[in-house]
């Protein structure tokens, strides 16, 4: 955060002019208030909501809130933003919504040899995983068809994208969740290897998925004395080359079981690798090559594969906060009336909260995943948002994919960090964390029976050190019957 910002967040008065949704005073509870100067973090660089779910109908009075600090400064969310794309997708989709993916040909099929080429059209299908796939090439199979005489087509015209530098939000660009969305996104476009060390043998076994043509990687590496600290880079690993993975150095015993996903270093090779080796694997035949193409208008429907529904989606995107993903759904928006883009995703998501969040100041939006240094809102628009959504025919699709605290997801390690704990369980949240910001957000039940809704943003160079200060928060919101 650049030095202006802060000084401007410094600068706003504790206890604003009171209206009606804001308490006259702000009583920051005295733990919380240390544990953020343990941290080195200012309360002016944060903003809290902390309000009763509100029961009633989306039209009636609003809940006085329990505790209100900047909660209508605009603010870098993080992951937290995921909440906006996720509802929007629920309420305009429907938590049954399914991508198609689709299978043509433009020959005929002849004693399961296909005269001509293949093509696989995408959908936006954020979890179109190795499983997935495997089960879609079988079942072409299935239906008569095992060998292909022309080319396998990828298509993932169903969004209009330009091309993504993975390297540039954060120059990480192996990092999984800097992957770029795709109209026909296959396995994230990453590659997950396992290490399971095997004592006797003094080395520790390595696999990878998927399965990619001309794509090799070492079957084990040396096992090394010591402790588990940073295995990853006592692997020495070599990414750089899109044919061969490289270990150069050795794995800790100690460590056990790990596994390590990375962002595949050719992004426009992976797909058309994945599914050459798969339709191999699955037994098919090809004479020609897997490329990247459109599907022309004279083919034939051969197969069409559905995916998750949307509520299992959403799931996965808030629970372990997949940014990829909800860029797929965010682009899905607008693919239902045109090649799907990000300027008409945001216009869509723009009116449904015109239409649904009047009178609450619209959010900043990029790309709808919160990786973004771009995107913007306040704790009292995110809670207006989580009251609107808990009225809503989606509410449980996505009250269940909020993380449990201490139990699942983003916030399973409140358990580590308070093992007694009186949040674990009590807390359904929305995590958020970028360089100079943490978030939460979510549904906190209360000892007395009564459920908040919780947020919580820090923008400040020390935002990482404030979970302690959450938790603090969070333990203050369960404890409703204290004084």
């Amino acid at each position: 955060m650049g030095l202006g910002l802060i000084l401007a967040f410094q600068s706003l008065a504790l206890t604003a002019k009171p209206n009606a949704n804001k308490p006259e005073k702000t009583q920051v509870p005295e733990p919380v208030i240390q544990a953020f100067k343990q941290a080195n973090v200012p309360l002016s660089a944060v903003s809290i909501m902390v309000t009763p779910l509100n029961n009633a109908s989306p039209s009636s009075t609003p809940s006085k809130p329990r505790l209100s600090l900047h909660a209508d400064t605009e603010m870098n969310p993080a992951s937290v933003m995921k909440l906006i794309t996720t509802s929007a997708g629920l309420s305009l989709l429907g938590p049954d919504f399914t991508w198609r993916n689709k299978v043509w040909v433009d020959g005929p099929v002849k004693e399961g040899v296909l005269q001509g080429n293949l093509y696989l059209k995408g959908s936006g299908d954020p979890k179109l995983v190795v499983e997935r796939l495997q089960t879609l090439l079988q079942e072409v199979m299935a239906k008569g068809l095992r060998e292909v005489k022309g080319d396998i087509v990828l298509d993932g015209s169903v969004f209009d994208l330009p091309h993504q530098n993975p390297a540039s939000f954060d120059d990480e660009p192996l990092r999984p969740y800097n992957v770029a969305p795709q109209g026909l996104l296959l396995n994230f476009n990453a590659m997950l290897f396992k290490f399971t060390p095997d004592v006797a043998r003094g080395e520790a076994k390595v696999e990878g998925e998927p399965p990619l043509a001309n794509v090799q990687w070492p079957s084990s590496v040396p096992l090394s004395a010591g402790p588990c600290q940073d295995w990853r880079t006592q692997l020495k690993a070599d990414f750089s080359k899109a044919d061969s993975v490289r270990f150069n150095g050795t794995y800790p015993k100690a460590c056990g079981e790990q596994k390590w996903p990375v962002a595949y270093v050719e992004p426009p090779s992976f797909g058309p690798r994945m599914v050459q080796a798969m339709w191999r694997q699955a037994g098919g035949q090809l004479k020609g090559q897997v490329r990247h193409g459109l599907t022309p208008a004279q083919v034939t429907l051969w197969h069409e594969a559905p995916s998750l529904p949307l509520s299992d989606i959403v799931a996965d995107i808030n629970k372990f906060s997949n940014n990829v993903m909800a860029q797929q759904l965010f682009l899905t928006l607008s693919s239902q009336q045109g090649a799907g883009n990000f300027a008409a995703s945001k216009q869509v998501v723009m009116q449904w909260w015109a239409k649904n969040m009047p009178g609450h100041k619209a959010p900043v939006i990029d790309n709808g995943s919160g990786l973004s240094r771009e995107e913007r809102s306040s704790a009292q628009a995110l809670t207006a948002l989580l009251q609107l959504a808990a009225q809503s025919n989606y509410a449980n699709a996505l009250q269940n994919s909020l993380a449990i605290a201490g139990v699942d997801g983003t916030v399973v390690r409140l358990r580590d960090r308070q093992p007694k704990s009186v949040v674990i369980g009590r807390a359904k949240l929305k995590s958020g964390s970028l360089r100079d910001v943490a978030s939460l957000a979510g549904y906190v039940e209360g000892l007395s029976g009564q459920t908040f809704v919780f947020v919580v943003i820090v923008n400040h160079p020390n935002a990482n050190a404030t979970r302690p200060a959450f938790d603090k928060l969070l333990e203050w919101t369960v404890q409703d019957q204290k004084k």
